[in-house]
């Protein structure tokens, strides 16, 4: 398990910004940090992206053939912190 920085360059590359400062809420248990206090697994299929607090799925990525493929069911909300 690593936190959000690891995924700092590929979250990047996908919304053209810095999202490890970002504030993300888990939907599951209502916690808000910033995408570095996340828990990250980067060898699931994908990259799971999971909250420290009670481990809901906030969000994963999956690169296929240079397009990424993002689901961010887990969080309510994702912004400015």
């Amino acid at each position: 398990m690593l936190d959000g920085n690891a995924i700092a360059g590929m979250l990047e590359d996908i919304f053209g910004a810095d999202m490890t400062t970002a504030a993300c809420t888990c939907a599951g248990c209502g916690r808000r940090g910033s995408v570095a206090e996340t828990a990250v697994y980067l060898y699931a299929p994908g990259v799971v992206v999971r909250c420290r607090q009670c481990d809901a799925v906030l969000a994963v990525v999956v690169e296929r053939r240079t397009v990424y493929c993002v689901d961010l069911n887990g969080m309510s909300a994702l912004g400015s912190a």
